[in-house]
């Protein structure tokens, strides 16, 4: 049987799963999975860089003897065009090396399994390669010996480097699991229970599953049952949940696949199901970030375009705080000078899908102020669950100049290089406000990385009410994109210069 016309047309706009690097700050810091056609660019760029390393370190080192005028002079004298070309045909060539011995395999780059016998290959073939050096220098400073010593030390270091990288990868994903629910409990998912378990390197979490009625299948494995299927929305609005993943027989159980994807869009959790739930298709099942083979449904911009926009939060934050350092001091020493209480303020606030990190601003209001905040709460002047009073009587003087220039927010940008916000996003919430959050489809809104800015911060800050924040916030994520980052980040300047809706 042929999927459904509606499923078919959600199938046929899947995003092939990929490892969620670009958006975790636990992410892997190659990306291991999802090559088929060539080497991943990450592998191929540190493996080349590692070889023409270890070449130029072995040459070096054998001509220590040749270099009257010091290392600079031996390389502007042996760097002639021809040795560049080879260097590059070289550098080129050595990833082609190592695929076509395996070494390139998504299993063998996350379990290093098998590996240590491919790599002697690669260092025997190698040598073997690296001979052309010799065999076209006409100084005779480069030897077969040499090519044979590099030959024997390549090999140690690429397993060096892919051991190392492992070890890191393994310690933040520690650092960070991925929290999944499962829908369903029959064999289907079941098999997916076992399946996401199965690999330890993927650090997933099996939060529990949901289904009307539970089956052994699933049940009697000893996962927890977190309600019925209607009780979806309810789990992913009240717990940290980074996937979905759908384990119900299309043939039986297709309304509820309906409802179940429905739910997850809502939220804006992505939904992934099992990819033997379509009979016939052309669409290609990707177990790439996953153990199981499953496609993945999910609003999100393409992991690619989510790791530039990482890439560019972490370098803006390096230069912002370097050049900010002095002002961030200053402000510091004023709070000090004026009011008692530290110079930093700490709050809990939810980030990305929903986790809690203490985020840090300086101290606008008198020390405590949390603390009186229930007395105040007859005067809230926001509407929805929102606070805010224009005129808090909390805030200190200075801190007043603070709120109205932003500059209590600058401490956010240690955030930002951590990756617990980006420059770019929705407002990270405080606890007591998403508590009061009654429809799900305000939890949209964590499906992006909170950040320093957004569309609320150019269009009015705290003249807007709850309704326009939000209304902001979602069209944020719906037209994401670098150039509406960017845009953002420009329009941001004259923005806070003007103060218009500061408070």
């Amino acid at each position: 049987m042929s999927a459904p016309a509606d499923i078919r047309a959600a199938r046929d706009g899947v995003r092939q799963a990929a490892p969620d690097w670009s958006r975790d700050s636990a992410a892997w810091v190659f990306p291991l999975g999802g090559w088929r056609r060539r080497p991943p660019t990450a592998w191929r760029i540190a493996d080349a860089g590692l070889a023409i390393g270890v070449l130029a370190g072995v040459l070096i080192a054998s001509n220590l003897d040749h270099m009257p005028q010091g290392l600079a002079g031996f390389l502007a004298i042996r760097l002639s065009l021809k040795n560049v070309l080879l260097l590059t045909a070289f550098a080129w060539s050595w990833p082609f090396l190592l695929a076509a011995c395996g070494l390139y395999s998504p299993p063998r780059l996350r379990t290093g399994e098998g590996e240590w016998p491919r790599l002697a290959l690669v260092g025997a073939v190698g040598c073997v390669l690296a001979l052309v050096f010799p065999l076209t220098s006409r100084s005779g400073l480069v030897s077969p010996l040499q090519m044979l010593v590099f030959g024997a030390a390549v090999a140690p270091a690429a397993g060096a480097l892919r051991t190392s990288v492992r070890a890191v990868n393994r310690k933040r994903h520690r650092a960070r699991q991925r929290q999944v629910v499962l829908v369903g409990s029959g064999p289907l998912a079941a098999r997916l229970y076992g399946q996401l378990l199965s690999d330890p390197f993927q650090s997933i979490t099996v939060v529990g599953f949901v289904d009307s009625v539970p089956q052994a299948a699933l049940a009697g494995a000893g996962a927890v049952h977190l309600g019925e299927l209607q009780d979806l929305e309810h789990v992913l609005m009240h717990r940290v949940v980074d996937n979905v993943f759908i384990g119900l027989p299309v043939k039986s159980r297709y309304d509820e696949i309906r409802q179940s994807l429905a739910a997850c869009a809502r939220v804006g959790v992505p939904a992934s199901y099992s990819a033997d739930l379509f009979e016939g298709g052309s669409a290609h099942p990707s177990s790439a970030g996953h153990v199981a083979p499953v496609l993945s449904l999910s609003e999100m911009a393409s992991p690619e375009l989510l790791a530039v926009k990482r890439a560019i939060d972490v370098l803006g934050a390096l230069v912002l705080l370097v050049i900010l350092a002095p002002v961030m001091l200053g402000v510091a020493i004023a709070i000090k000078l004026t009011s008692q209480g530290p110079a930093l303020f700490a709050q809990d606030r939810y980030g990305y899908m929903k986790r809690l990190f203490r985020m840090y601003k300086f101290r606008t209001m008198v020390a405590g102020a949390e603390g009186i905040q229930d007395e105040l709460e007859d005067r809230n002047e926001a509407s929805g669950p929102v606070f805010k009073i224009h005129h808090d009587p909390r805030i200190t003087p200075i801190g007043r100049f603070l709120r109205h220039s932003s500059l209590d927010e600058l401490p956010q940008i240690w955030h930002v290089l951590r990756g617990e916000m980006s420059l770019v996003g929705p407002r990270p919430l405080p606890v007591r406000d998403v508590s009061r959050f009654a429809e799900s489809w305000l939890m949209r809104r964590f499906s992006m990385r909170p950040g320093l800015t957004c569309l609320w911060q150019i269009n009015g800050r705290s003249d807007l009410d709850f309704e326009q924040w939000i209304t902001l916030d979602l069209e944020y994520i719906d037209r994401w994109s670098l150039w509406l980052d960017f845009d953002i980040l420009l329009r941001t300047v004259p923005a806070v210069l003007r103060g218009r809706g500061a408070s």
